[in-house]
């Protein structure tokens, strides 16, 4: 039950369900999807009748970099892949300059496949202050696609 808990008493807070049982993936923010004449569309046959799939996962749903030395480049690879029928456009959200973050990809339509994004990183401490010889980098990279927007999170800790 959703009201008590497993010892049977009743719950303090409300239980959040997974976002795959809401309906949504998570880090995404649906698009108001307009039909576009130009879109790649699949007609065969076998897959009219199958339920319409579209949209990208990420691989993995976020990128830690762990601690990172001051002045060096890091780089991680992150997995977009194509889940659906239909060949689907996306652009990458270059983050600002001052977070240190570059995004290098292949633009182009991703058809079934998948497109590998390079995440480049140059550690470098924005404040000027001194926060104990580490200084935690977090941001939300933005994925653009046809239907929604891709939230990637990446942290790091500077030393």
């Amino acid at each position: 039950s959703l009201l008590v808990n497993a010892a049977g008493q009743p719950r303090k807070e409300k239980v959040k369900l997974p976002s795959s049982l809401q309906g949504r993936k998570p880090n995404s923010i649906p698009n108001k999807k307009i039909e576009d004449p130009v879109a790649g569309k699949v007609k065969t046959s076998s897959l009219a009748t199958r339920q319409h799939l579209s949209g990208f996962h990420l691989i993995p749903p976020r990128v830690t970099l762990g601690v990172l030395k001051e002045g060096c480049t890091y780089a991680a690879t992150v997995i977009l892949k194509n889940v659906g029928v239909n060949f689907s456009r996306f652009r990458v959200k270059q983050p600002p300059p001052h977070t240190g973050l570059r995004v290098m990809y292949t633009p182009g339509p991703v058809a079934g496949l998948q497109v590998e994004l390079e995440i480049e990183i140059f550690a470098m401490v924005i404040g000027g202050g001194d926060a104990g010889g580490l200084e935690e980098i977090s941001h939300d990279i933005e994925i653009l696609t046809e239907t929604e927007t891709l939230l990637l999170p990446v942290t790091a800790n500077i030393l």
